[in-house]
């Protein structure tokens, strides 16, 4: 990946102005039984404490949108070693251009910053189409768990 690509995309906060442009963000039609809309994602976040949401960018151009599960964000978290990426998405028009895995090696880097997390952990829902390979190119491995249909897959953080 070049360095140019790395240092331009980056994890935003969503503020009033860019709300509802990070709502607008789609994944192409055959993904959508991929991935909860964005729409739907920033609500849950606002009910759920440990969530934490970022918009993704690639210089100025929004390109994607994720949500963490924050283990140290929460009132009572089940397993607080273990981060979760709750969503993870990037623009139809933007995939394939790097900034998804530039996007997810930055995720990685920030969950090795929140104290007494060890593990990071994502599920996806399986078939055609499914991010499975790309998750497992940065390290992660199916867990042998099945979370509502979806296989888990972890990455050891230490």
């Amino acid at each position: 990946m070049a360095p140019s690509l790395v240092s331009a995309v980056t994890l935003r906060e969503i503020t009033r102005d860019t709300v509802r442009a990070v709502c607008r963000l789609e994944v192409a039609p055959a993904q959508t039984r991929l991935v909860a809309p964005n729409a739907f994602s920033i609500a849950q976040a606002y009910f759920e404490p440990a969530a934490w949401f970022r918009a993704i960018h690639a210089g100025d151009a929004l390109v994607g949108f994720t949500m963490l599960y924050d283990p140290t964000r929460a009132v009572a978290p089940d397993d607080p070693s273990t981060c979760l990426l709750w969503r993870f998405m990037i623009a139809a028009q933007h995939q394939r251009r790097g900034y998804g895995a530039t996007a997810l090696a930055l995720l990685i880097a920030h969950a090795r910053t929140l104290p007494g997390v060890r593990s990071f952990a994502l599920s996806y829902v399986p078939g055609e189409g499914s991010p499975r390979d790309f998750y497992a190119r940065f390290g992660f491995a199916e867990s042998g768990e099945v979370d509502e249909d979806e296989v888990v897959m972890r990455l050891a953080l230490a």
